[in-house]
């Protein structure tokens, strides 16, 4: 009944195993990837027939987390999976960037990639193992792939590479400074093709070695995966790539000399406009079965990626008129909005990023609810990208791909550098408005970033700044490395290559490599001028600050700690928080606590925190003799007065410790809520409590030495 294929390899510490043939037989490739006790399944369905009229490749990836993999109920009120949660989104196109530039030139027809989890064994993660089902589900379907690929992810502990670090070694790397390294890395037998990283301030050599390592040890599973095709792959689809060199000919005649002077225009809009102009004029001059040709905008784009290509490889000079090592005029504006508590206005040419810290409490932080378990986040970047940054319109809704992608590029660049949750108790947020962009916007957003929360007063490790790097590679194997890409460059380039940093070392580190030949000497040229570029701009951020502010904004909370016993835990929180209530309503201060007995009080209000911090205090604390306290008297009887003098402990003061003469009742000196000082003179056999006045100077509360009380006789 099935006609199942199944191949195996030991890899690292885990058996790695590939099989089909069982399972959703009607796509057109389908694979299930199992890694340890993970296993992820991708199906591959590609139309036969491309749209009348579609000049773009449609590849649609999806990856999703089943819930069940991990023996989970998903939370919420309908107990099942809904829209993609951040790291679904994430790996979803981690699986497209490497895969997308290797499908056949002109190949247009619609490609569906989807990737479920099957079962997660919370040591292995799934994304790595979800672009490995891919790749190899992509090579059995005939689709026109020049795959297939291989992927890896890789650790760098105490100065050694680690292949495919455990989940719990990667999980919240900030909190595990034995771990400096999270990257995964995908490629083809010869050239590495994608790389997304977090690290903590790595050298370029470490950085290029984990790469290297990464690329050397996926090999074994590309040949598992041609070793598998062998064994399964479906017939090629029938396609050639088309030959339009006529119409590239034609359209090259037509508008060449007015596609030249429009890249000759150093301004973007005006730019644009020309650029719009020639190609409207090659439009013109085109007959009825040219402009009918399906291939017309894949000839327009290659006259404009020859032109702009070509001048930059042959002299060095770039549309915008700078050279390839040049970074464009930077200019750095914090303490920009009156009432935020952070906030900054990066610009670097035409990309231009507001950026905006909040300070929260403990109620702020994100809970995340992953497949190996709940986790709580103290650090979000929010990143958004409307038309009017590049003079479009369109429709705004909620976060798309790009901006989560992104925006979690900067939150890996900026976490690296954030002080420990015990050492600045706040949660932090960061939201990047991009109100400019031609070039790199994501690493606008790590300088703007930065720069606000240093304005916040947040006591960053170092400042960060990032920079994009692109390149163009000729057939001839001439090629040029460009720091700080513009729009057009990334458009029309072969690499978009961002890396973030501080002094020190490396952040994060994000490749895309559109052609198969980007060799390592490439790459250390790329990160070595990269470094130039990003201690040029962290030399222009700190004319505007480097480091943290000592003052935080009026309109920001305060925020003191303390530790309690965790046996007290009970009595500040109260019977069905009573207690918790009654401190916050009374101070106005926010209180949170946590199993381990630390005590969080937020408020603007340095006088709400001295209250509630008193008043839990006195839950907590225990009397100690010889002390002198100020109480209130709650019960007059004849041999004595109760007083409430230590939060809601009371005490006895004896009649004859009430003054320095003999009282026949409490009440000839006293009455109930009078308040009084008293002195702690122990705990009698029973533990009670006993309290002395007549030692007491009850106007200034200081003891009254025995030179004093004769003085007074």
């Amino acid at each position: 009944m099935f006609d199942e294929v199944k191949k195996s390899i030991q890899w690292g510490p885990e058996t790695l195993t590939l099989e089909t043939g069982k399972v959703a037989r009607q796509a057109d490739g389908s694979v299930i990837a199992t890694l340890g006790e993970t296993s992820v399944m991708a199906n591959v369905t590609f139309a036969k027939e491309p749209k009348p009229g579609q000049d773009f490749f449609p590849l649609t990836v999806h990856y999703q987390e089943k819930y069940y993999a991990a023996g989970k109920i998903p939370g919420g009120f309908f107990k099942r999976e809904a829209r993609p949660t951040e790291k679904e989104t994430l790996t979803a196109r981690l699986i497209d960037r490497p895969c997308r530039p290797l499908f056949a030139p002109g190949f247009k027809n619609e490609v569906l990639v989807m990737c479920t989890v099957l079962s997660h064994d919370l040591v292995n993660d799934p994304d790595v193992v979800a672009m490995i089902a891919a790749s190899a589900a992509l090579t059995i379907s005939g689709v026109p792939f020049m795959g297939p690929i291989g992927a890896a992810r890789v650790g760098f502990a105490d100065g050694e590479y680690v292949l495919n670090p455990e989940v719990q070694d990667m999980d919240q790397l900030r909190n595990n400074p034995e771990q400096r390294l999270d990257l995964v890395v995908a490629g083809t037998k010869d050239a590495v093709m994608m790389v997304e990283s977090e690290a903590y301030e790595l050298t370029e050599e470490e950085m290029l070695g984990a790469v290297k390592f990464g690329h050397e040890q996926m090999q074994p599973v590309i040949d598992l995966i041609i070793d598998f095709a062998e064994a399964a792959a479906k017939e090629p689809f029938d396609f050639e790539s088309p030959d339009y060199s006529a119409l590239y000919a034609r359209v090259k005649d037509l508008g060449e000399a007015d596609m030249r002077a429009a890249y000759a225009i150093l301004d973007k809009g005006d730019r644009r406009d020309a650029i719009d102009a020639a190609k409207e004029k090659i439009v013109a001059g085109l007959n009825e079965d040219e402009l009918a040709d399906a291939n017309l905008g894949s000839a327009l784009k290659k006259l404009e990626s020859a032109i702009l290509r070509g001048d930059v490889v042959a002299n060095g000079k770039r549309i915008d008129g700078r050279d390839t090592k040049t970074v464009r005029g930077i200019d750095c504006e914090v303490g920009v909005l009156p009432r935020t508590h952070g906030s900054a206005l990066f610009t670097r040419g035409e990309t231009q990023a507001l950026v905006v810290t909040t300070l929260g409490t403990g109620d702020d932080e994100q809970i995340i609810d992953a497949l190996h378990g709940n986790f709580r986040s103290n650090f979000l970047l929010h990143y958004n990208f409307p038309p009017y940054s590049v003079g479009e319109v369109g429709r705004v809704g909620s976060p798309g791909r790009r901006e989560i992608g992104h925006g979690k590029l900067a939150w890996r660049a900026l976490q690296a550098v954030l002080p420990a949750a015990t050492d600045f108790p706040y949660t932090i947020r960061v939201v990047s408005e991009i109100t400019e962009s031609n070039g790199s916007s994501s690493m606008a957003s790590v300088c703007g970033g930065s720069l606000s929360m240093m304005d916040a007063g947040v006591p960053l490790k170092a400042p960060v700044a990032g920079v994009a790097m692109g390149l163009i590679l000729e057939d001839d194997g001439k090629y040029a490395v460009l720091t700080d890409i513009l729009g057009d460059e990334d458009h029309l380039g072969d690499m978009d290559f961002k890396v973030a940093g501080t002094e020190k070392g490396i952040t994060s580190l994000q490749m895309d490599i559109k052609v198969a030949g980007i060799t390592p000497e490439i790459m250390q040229q790329a990160l070595s001028q990269a470094k130039d570029g990003r201690m040029h701009i962290l030399a222009e951020m700190g004319k505007a600050l480097t480091e943290g502010r000592r003052e935080f904004s009026e309109h920001a909370p305060r925020i003191e700690t303390m530790q309690i016993p965790t046996d007290k835990i009970r009595e500040v929180i109260g019977s069905g928080g009573k207690v918790i209530r009654e401190i916050v309503e009374v101070s106005g201060a926010k209180v949170d606590i946590n199993d381990d007995g630390t005590i969080k009080i937020a408020s603007a209000n340095g006088e709400s925190i001295k209250k509630a911090y008193e008043m839990i205090h006195s839950i907590v604390a225990e009397p100690e003799e010889g002390q002198i306290y100020t109480g209130k008297v709650v019960k007059l009887v004849d041999f004595g007065a109760f007083v409430n003098f230590f939060g809601k402990r009371d005490g006895l003061v004896h009649v004859s410790q009430i003054a320095n003469k003999r009282l026949g009742h409490p009440n000839e000196l006293l009455k109930e809520g009078q308040e009084v000082k008293v002195k702690l003179l122990g705990f009698d056999d029973r533990g009670k409590v006993r309290l002395g006045m007549k030692m007491v100077d009850q106007e200034t509360g200081e003891e009254v030495t025995e030179a004093k009380e004769e003085t007074a006789e």
